[in-house]
This record gives C-alpha cells, sequence and structure tokens, in this order.
C-alpha cells in the first residue's frame, strides 16, 4: 500500500535502518525504508563479529551464523601476549549480507515498504527528494529516521553537524589455519586503534584493521603476516564521537548516522539497533500528538542517553589514553594483563557493549598498576568519573 503522507521514512536498509522499519511497523505506524543500494546487505562494509547481546538485539534466526567464539588472544608485536577464554559463546561471526537481508525481511512482515535502488537527495520541509528507478519524487512524511551510515547525507541535507573524526576501515577474507575459539586483537597494527583476526572456520579468517591516516599502507604490512590470498576485501569508514545533536528538523539519527559506533571495538550494531527502537518509541509517541518539534523530538536523545550514552563517552576516554601509549607500553599492558587474577576478572565481567564495569574493576588491580605506573589507574579513573581533559585528535 502506498500512503499519501508517511508517518516515519527510514532512509537506509542496514541492521539500524530495518530494525527502526520493523518495530516502526509493528506500532502501526505507516513506514517506508529507502534504500540506495538494489541488494541489501552489500557492499559489506563490517567486520561481521556480534556480541551475543548485539545478535540478540537483531531478534533474527541463527541462518547467519559461520562461527561462534568464547575468548580472545591479544597479540603485542614486541613478544607480550595474553589469552583469555570464557568458555562459552561470547560473540557470533556473521555472514552480514544474511543477517541484513533477514532484518529487512522481518522489517516488510511487519508491513514497512521497501523502496530499493533509489537514492535521497534533498529534503523540502516535510517532503523527502528522491531519485531511483521510479524516477524523481517528493514523499511527503511526518518524521524521518536517518540511517544513512556515517556520512550521513540526510544530516548535511539538514545542516547538522557531523562527528569530526573517522577511521578507515580495511579487511580481507584469507584462507589460513586458526583456532576457530579465539578472535585475536592486535594492537600495533594500527596507531589509532587494533587490528584483528576473526576466525570464519578453523581454515579461514577475517583480517583487518582501523586507523585516521595511512589505513592501506598499515593493512597491507599486517595482512602479509597471512600470506597473499585474499577471498574478499571490504572496506568502511567509522565515524568517531556522537553527533553534537542526534535530533532535529523533524528527523532523528540512529546507528553510525548518529556516530554510535563503540569507540573501544568500532562495532555498531549493538547501539544501532537500540537507538532504532528507542527512535521508534518517540516516533509513535510523536505520530499519536501530530506533534515533531524539536522539543517533542528531544525525548530520543534522553533515552539513548540514558541507555549507552555514558559507555560511549567512557570508550571514546579510553581510545584517547590508547593513543597515547607507545609500542613499549602496550607489550607492558599485555604482559600485565597476563595474570590469573586479571584474566578471571575479564572473564567475568568483560562485556564488548559495555565496558565501563570492566575497566573500573581493571583501573584497581595491583598487578596493572605496578606496571604501568600510578598514572595509568589515574587516567583510568579520571575517565570514569569525566575528570579527562578532552582534546582534538
Amino acid at each position: 500500500m502506498w500512503h499519501l503522507v508517511w508517518d516515519v521514512v527510514v532512509v537506509g536498509a542496514g541492521p539500524s535502518g530495518s530494525a527502526a522499519a520493523r518495530a516502526c511497523a509493528e506500532k502501526g505506524l505507516a513506514t517506508l525504508c529507502i534504500e540506495e543500494h538494489g541488494t541489501i546487505g552489500y557492499p559489506v562494509q563490517c567486520a561481521g563479529l556480534l556480541s551475543t547481546s548485539a545478535f540478540a538485539e537483531c531478534d533474527v534466526s541463527r541462518q547467519s551464523v559461520q562461527n561462534e567464539v568464547s575468548g580472545a588472544r591479544m597479540v603485542s608485536d614486541l613478544g607480550g601476549e595474553l589469552l583469555f577464554d570464557a568458555r562459552t559463546t561470547k560473540a557470533y561471526v556473521v555472514d552480514r549480507c544474511r543477517l541484513d537481508l533477514e532484518m529487512a525481511r522481518k522489517a516488510a512482515d511487519a508491513g514497512a515498504e521497501f523502496l530499493m535502488k533509489t537514492s535521497v537527495f534533498g529534503v523540502r520541509g516535510s517532503c523527502i527528494l528522491t531519485r531511483g528507478v521510479r524516477g524523481r519524487e517528493e514523499i511527503p512524511f511526518r518524521l524521518l529516521i536517518a540511517a544513512d551510515g556515517p556520512r550521513s547525507s540526510v544530516a548535511r541535507m539538514l545542516g547538522l553537524r557531523r562527528p569530526e573524526v573517522y577511521l578507515a576501515g580495511v579487511q580481507a577474507e584469507v584462507p589460513c589455519a586458526v583456532d576457530p575459539r579465539y578472535v585475536e586483537l592486535h594492537p600495533n597494527a594500527s596507531p589509532d586503534f587494533f587490528g584483528w583476526v576473526i576466525p570464519v572456520s578453523g581454515a579461514r579468517a577475517r583480517v583487518g584493521l582501523c586507523a585516521r591516516e595511512g589505513a592501506k599502507d598499515c593493512f597491507d604490512r599486517f595482512i602479509a603476516r597471512y600470506g597473499g590470498n585474499s577471498l574478499h576485501l571490504a572496506s568502511g569508514v567509522i565515524p568517531l564521537g556522537v553527533m553534537p545533536q542526534t535530533y532535529g528538523r523533524r528527523a532523528l539519527f540512529v546507528g553510525d548516522a548518529a556516530g554510535f559506533a563503540k569507540p573501544t571495538s568500532g562495532g555498531g550494531i549493538y547501539t544501532g539497533v537500540r537507538s532504532a527502537k528507542h527512535a521508534a518509541d518517540v516516533a509513535a509517541a510523536c505520530c499519536a500528538r501530530k506533534t515533531f518539534d524539536d522539543e517533542s523530538l528531544k525525548d530520543y536523545e534522553r533515552r539513548w542517553m540514558d541507555d549507552f550514552g555514558k559507555e560511549l563517552d567512557i570508550g571514546m576516554k579510553a581510545l584517547r589514553m590508547r593513543r597515547k601509549m607507545t609500542p613499549e607500553d602496550i607489550d607492558r599492558f599485555c604482559r600485565a594483563l597476563n595474570n590469573p587474577d586479571v584474566i578471571e576478572t575479564i572473564v567475568r565481567h568483560g562485556d564488548m557493549d559495555r565496558p565501563g564495569a570492566l575497566i573500573r574493576r581493571l583501573a584497581l588491580k595491583p598487578a596493572l598498576i605496578r606496571a604501568m605506573g600510578i598514572l595509568f589507574a589515574s587516567g583510568v579513573r579520571q575517565i570514569l568519573t569525566g575528570q579527562e581533559n578532552h582534546h582534538a585528535w
């Protein structure tokens, strides 16, 4: 059914967009989801590692799951190494194309309409301007949900400020022998972030990294360790830091469009899907009241901040502190973490989506204080209490 005026138009059919479309449709809102590509899930711009919590938020079957991991190995280039194993599934390695497609189908089953091969090139009042398979159109809406990725065109069209820092990510799927139980983290592979080896099986892995500058050169050096055969190469962008205001002018911003990627891991599905559900709640309330001014939309920002805002803030401050660490600091950190008491703490309290509790406990560990110095513990405490001095990257 094509509506004269849509209650909600969602821009982007990634996990955040499809989750928003599904939640809005389930609330009885006339919902349209616009996707610029012809196939949902392509191109792939994600490492495809989801925490169990993130996967549960997606509310899909297991058909996209390729592997389950129970732990991680952190490796310093200077010899330090840490291995921890929770002996229970902590994350899923998924086929993102299958995951995205199933989420879109669930949204369609709930009643959302999809318009593919269509891009947005303007917003005029309460109409969105599109061009694509149906030619040029003006599509009227009551509320817009922008799920159009890290370089959100909707934010640009509405004149809203974007995150100022972006990381470039490069990843290849390669044939190599790996332990399928563990993700490998290589903090020295990138000066800004880290490299990773994600096991798809015992004979295949996704090898990649993120960096602010020189990502391709860093990746070429890193991937050389795993041979020259690449089965699939993917690239993408991760926004660092939330946009100053995630609502405005009849629009709500979710997922990467809002800058909700986690600074500690780069993952954005958990926060993206949760923000989509908060956006749907606010959209339903606004449509019921027939009020779409900024004051009515402001509740969205309160909701996501109460949910995961503090975790994003902690993560951003932790990432700034990581950038100050030299390779020698990182090696010393790996060795200090390789302590039975510390490992037990990581296994018991580690959470890919909400790292604050673990950081708080690690800051009090004598083994880390001795290895890294009192300034390390002091810096972590400042992060948790919000006393860190902010500075540009």
